[in-house]
């Protein structure tokens, strides 16, 4: 019996054991895990927002351009010169660039120093995928107040928002900010530009100046509960210079002081440097030099666009980051060619020569802090 009974409570002890064993190996877990689940399925994350933009230099359109795009039947077609950039725009959430040229329906279009351009252009930059122009530049008075609603004009019927300069002052209390969406992520755009080159602006119409009294109102405007983060676009600088200078550094201190996350810049017709704050918080492009023009000397002859990824997660502090892809045009069709085409594109000598000089530079640039 005392044998029967030390079996029985050792066999009971094991069993005991066992069963501890499983309900803390297993059981407890398991526990966690649908507790885990639980608290998961009715306290879901946070949502994440993305969007990536895509922002281009200065789209120009000189006389020898205008003679290269021009059809037999007197028409002017463009595709030709966006065609292998075209993919990088489509591929955008959003596609900003500057257009610096006026646009018209009507001959004679011209050059430099007054330009007027043919609607087809606008209607190339459509197809290509670009949401939005910005038009407060030194050339957006070429040909006055008619040539800037004419702009305008073209644009809206095309669809093509647009930014820095309006109409009237209806049309930009209307439109200004201007709110660009997609994928739940918003972004509030400016544009402004330092003059336009001594020429009056036309009574009636408006073209933002940097000003930042009232770029600080501006700003201040920007509706918080639907901007995820605001950029800010500036026509600044000196033409030619591969480095910032101290009135452009001054103005991007002042507009990251007043919470704008992105600025965008233009005029130099060269690239220059891409500065960023080590959390990902804030961007400075000085400038995207050409995209497209006739410029056709040493860093001129292209320029950059930036790829430009932004996240939010709930209401924290947006994210970003910024990819530099240099793009060179190339003669005398002025195609533009990003390295994903340049690099293995067949080319004369002296092309592949002016090519791979401006990529090396390009490389050099951004190395530069």
């Amino acid at each position: 019996m005392r044998i029967f009974l030390s079996i029985f409570y050792t066999l009971l002890l094991v069993a005991l054991t066992a069963g501890e064993v499983f309900y803390i190996e297993y059981v407890v877990p398991m526990r966690k895990l649908v507790a885990t689940a639980y608290a998961v399925a009715i306290h879901p994350s946070p949502a994440v927002r993305r969007v990536r933009i895509v922002f281009g230099g200065d789209v120009m359109a000189h006389t020898p351009q205008l003679t290269a795009a021009k059809c037999v039947d007197g028409t002017y077609s463009f595709e030709r010169s966006f065609e292998y950039v075209a993919p990088i725009l489509r591929d955008a959430d959003i596609a900003v660039v500057n257009l610096e040229t006026t646009l018209s329906h009507q001959t004679p279009y011209t050059g430099y120093p007054m330009f007027r351009s043919p609607a087809e252009l606008a209607v190339t930059l459509r197809d290509i995928g670009v949401d939005a122009v910005g038009l407060a530049n030194n050339h957006i008075c070429d040909r006055g107040a008619s040539g800037l609603r004419s702009t305008i004009g073209i644009l809206d019927s095309l669809e093509i928002k647009y930014a820095g300069a309006y109409i009237d002052s209806l049309s930009q209390n209307q439109n200004q900010p201007l709110y660009l969406s997609a994928n739940g992520f918003t972004l509030a755009l400016l544009n402004y530009t330092y003059g336009t080159n001594g020429i009056p602006t036309p009574r009636g119409v408006v073209v933002n100046r940097i000003d930042t009294i009232q770029m600080a109102a501006d700003i201040a405007m920007v509706d918080q509960s639907k901007a995820d983060a605001t950029c800010v676009m500036i026509h600044w600088g000196e033409e030619y210079q591969r480095k910032p200078n101290r009135t452009q550094r001054a103005i991007a201190d002042f507009c990251r002081r007043q919470g704008v996350e992105l600025i965008i810049g233009s005029h130099p017709h060269v690239a220059q440097p891409i500065e960023s704050d080590s959390t990902c918080r804030w961007s400075v492009v000085y400038s995207l030099g050409n995209m497209v023009s006739n410029q056709q000397w040493r860093y001129s002859d292209g320029g950059l666009l930036a790829g430009v990824r932004l996240s939010r997660v709930a209401d924290a502090p947006v994210s970003m980051s910024v990819e530099a892809i240099p793009i060179w045009v190339l003669c005398p069709e002025y195609r533009i060619l990003p390295p994903s085409v340049g690099d293995t594109l067949t080319m004369n000598s002296a092309a592949r020569y002016r090519y791979n000089q401006f990529i090396n530079d390009c490389k050099t640039l951004l190395k530069t802090k």
